[in-house]
Order: C-alpha cells, then sequence, then structure tokens
C-alpha cells in the first residue's frame, strides 16, 4: 500500500498492525523503503513534483 498523505499512511498503519492474519514487513513497524516491484504512478510523479512524501506500506498475509 502506499499513499502521499501522512494521515492516511497512520491510519492504515493503526488498522494493519491489528489486523489478525497480517505482518507488517517492516523492519521498525513502521513504512518500508519504496518496493522496487511497485510501479511509479502519475500521482506519485506529481506529488514529487510538489514536494509530498510518499509512505509505503508491506504486509504479509500468514497463512
Amino acid at each position: 500500500m502506499a499513499t502521499d498523505w501522512e494521515p492516511y499512511a497512520e491510519y492504515m498503519l493503526e488498522v494493519m498492525n491489528v489486523a489478525p492474519g497480517y505482518r507488517n514487513l517492516a523492519e521498525d513497524g513502521q513504512c518500508v523503503p519504496r518496493p522496487a516491484e511497485r510501479p511509479v504512478t502519475k500521482f506519485e510523479r506529481r506529488g514529487e513534483r510538489l514536494g509530498h512524501g510518499v509512505w509505503d506500506l508491506k504486509f504479509e498475509k500468514l497463512a
């Protein structure tokens, strides 16, 4: 998951960190560096031009 809106990233973390059956893959339990497999979107490029940050979250679904 990725967003350029920090409050939304914080909310997603709050929800996903307590969601049963998922594990946060960030070493610090927060956000991960931009995953190489995630394509850059036109929204992300625009946000970068405007100086916005991007927050990436990566969770693993447990069996």
